[in-house]
């Protein structure tokens, strides 16, 4: 079964989670508010504004369920891709005052597994306490098998790969593209680039943090931390 799309992803049974792309003309109006959903925003091609808050590329935007919220595009049109979560998903405590946009630039990168790096745009940190969207960066070649205890969406933000899976199939990854992971869920992501690191957004509840992955037996009795 295909597991890779570059269409939405909806919801399915046992996860809050949902991904789909946003598409706004010069000027166009969207409100992104919704009684029962967080939105999550992360601005891929022109620009706009979130109430007083300025869009650009590489801007994340968070509006909790039950705000009300205009997206307006900007001159040239706006594209985003937006995650929603469900009201069902298990809360973390907030951690720090709430925040409504976050660039790219101005988000310190943090080290996962291997030689991974992630900066994270929002989470209980700053107000996101249903789920958590980050930018990781995989370096050329393949991370250890693992897995995560979280539900996540993963969505290809530049460069290219493989997608692995434990019972041995494989999917190319190109840019635009999207996946899903159930908890548990043993995997790999490659970067089949000799020189140019992988970028995806990652989305994930419950919130917590990116770097939180486990090991598969045969593979922790050999991981050696670079």
């Amino acid at each position: 079964m295909n597991r890779v799309t570059l269409d939405a992803l909806p919801p399915q049974r046992g996860s809050e989670l949902a991904f789909d792309r946003l598409a706004l003309a010069s000027g166009a109006t969207l409100d992104l508010g919704d009684p029962a959903h967080d939105s999550l925003l992360f601005v891929t091609g022109g620009d706009g504004a979130l109430g007083d808050d300025p869009l650009a590329v590489g801007t994340a935007a968070l509006v909790l369920a039950g705000e009300d919220a205009a997206l307006v595009a900007g001159d040239s049109g706006l594209e985003a891709v937006r995650a929603t979560v469900g009201a069902d998903t298990d809360l973390h405590a907030p951690m720090g005052p709430r925040a409504r946009a976050v660039a790219i630039e101005q988000v310190e990168p943090g080290k996962a597994t291997g030689s991974r790096s992630f900066q994270v745009l929002f989470g209980p940190y700053n107000g996101s306490t249903r789920a958590t969207m980050f930018v990781g960066c995989i370096p050329p070649g393949r991370a250890p098998w693992h897995y995560h205890l979280y539900d996540e969406i993963v969505w290809i933000w530049r460069g290219s790969g493989r997608f692995h899976l434990e019972d041995g199939s494989v999917e190319e990854l190109v840019e635009g593209a999207a996946f899903r992971l159930a908890p548990r869920e043993v995997h790999i992501v490659e970067n089949l680039s000799p020189d140019t690191e992988l970028a995806v957004l990652g989305i994930f509840t419950p919130a917590g943090s990116p770097s939180a992955a486990y090991l598969m037996p045969d593979v922790a009795a050999a991981y050696v931390i670079s």
